[in-house]
């Protein structure tokens, strides 16, 4: 049986670029999507060029809604991609007091609303195939913020829920769903977001980030975090979280709260 395509938002460098590498050398054909048509071109011609892959490139900007309807239609009319790794995402600095409406909107455009339409257009046609899986890039600034990324870190723990939820429902039907939490990693997004990363401590290569994440892919993880060291910590975290779930009484206020 052929090997599903892989659509890669966010493809022209870093995560994205590595992930397209990874997946073409695995023997399947790739969409890559990203703003840079020329690194694309190039990026798409040198993976053709090592790994026989067919690699099809879609220039667009995942801020302006357009460009997102036109990915929508490529994922829900190309009947070979089988798999969406939805990792397109900007970073953010500065204090939120700091921050525009403008800054605000197109990092939420980005990190949230394209995500989530794009895993909303592809959903329905992996449900009918019985099969399919949906790969989306959290971070671990979801779980933290202490970290001061407030806006940013909203955004991520945005896609950690959303992958959850997406598990909860489309499990039994056959489709895969996981996100992924990297810590820092060495991208271009330090960059754009106007952040100097040798003020920051070391952090992981993009490489090591994604044979981590594949390897949670291999085992059809729903969470996972390659710089977490101990597995433990994330168990019992999910653990607390489903021990409070199961106290809650929506019938009743809880008793410290009931007045004398």
């Amino acid at each position: 049986m052929s090997k599903p395509s892989v659509l890669i938002t966010g493809a022209s460098t870093g995560i994205g670029a590595v992930y397209a590498q990874r997946f073409a050398q695995r023997g399947h054909d790739l969409v890559l999507v990203a703003r840079d048509k020329a690194k694309l071109a190039a990026l798409a011609e040198r993976l053709h060029q090592e790994y026989g892959v067919a690699v099809d490139i879609l220039p667009a900007d995942l801020t302006q809604s357009d460009d997102v309807a036109t990915v929508e239609a490529r994922l829900r009319d190309d009947t070979k991609i089988g798999i969406l790794i939805n990792n397109a995402g900007i970073a953010q600095s500065g204090a939120f007091a700091g921050q525009t409406a403008d800054s605000i909107e197109r990092l939420i455009a980005l990190n949230v609303t394209a995500l989530t339409r794009l895993a909303n257009a592809v959903t329905p046609r992996f449900v009918q195939a019985g099969e399919g899986a949906i790969v989306n890039i959290s971070s671990v600034v979801g779980l933290a913020p202490e970290f001061g990324m407030s806006v940013y870190g909203a955004t991520k723990a945005f896609v950690l829920f959303l992958s959850q939820g997406l598990n909860v429902e489309l499990a039994d039907k056959g489709v895969y769903v996981q996100a992924v939490l990297p810590a820092g990693t060495y991208t271009e997004i330090w960059d754009r977001a106007g952040i100097d990363i040798n003020t920051l401590p070391q952090m992981m290569e993009a490489g090591d980030l994604v044979d981590a994440a594949l390897v949670g892919f291999d085992r059809r993880e729903t969470i996972t975090i390659p710089p977490v060291q101990s597995a433990s910590s994330w168990s019992s975290l999910d653990a607390a979280r489903q021990a409070l779930i199961a106290d809650i009484n929506q019938a009743k206020v809880a008793e410290r709260y009931q007045s004398a």
